[in-house]
């Protein structure tokens, strides 16, 4: 397990808890969304995180596509990357995860209260 990036504090390597609500709105908002990262054959490397953080400060909501064959070895990347980032996974489909995490500098995406 790769421990929380060093960039981030230890409060945002909690991961987020949303509501029913809250999920529903954001796998609607990420319908139309493209997968903007693709974990390869490496898995998850310090490298990869680092970009990933980038991307989900930016974004806040976003789709990894990770390319694994089997089904517990793509579940275990995932649950890595959330772990690692304080993100809250959204949604996974098949070789797809959507990831949402609120940017630190500027929010841009406003969830329902409940």
């Amino acid at each position: 397990m790769i421990p929380c990036w060093p960039q981030v504090t230890a409060l945002s390597c909690m991961s987020i808890a949303l509501t029913a609500s809250q999920t529903r709105f954001l796998r609607g908002q990420a319908h139309d969304l493209k997968a903007l990262l693709q974990i390869g054959g490496k898995g998850v490397t310090p490298a990869f995180l680092a970009e990933l953080e980038e991307v989900l400060e930016r974004h806040e909501l976003i789709k990894v596509k990770v390319a694994a064959e089997d089904r517990e070895a793509r579940e275990a990347m995932v649950s890595e990357l959330v772990k690692a980032t304080g993100a809250a996974l959204v949604q996974r489909i098949g070789h797809v995860a959507v990831l949402y995490r609120p940017s630190r500098e500027q929010r841009q995406i406003v969830l329902p209260r409940s």
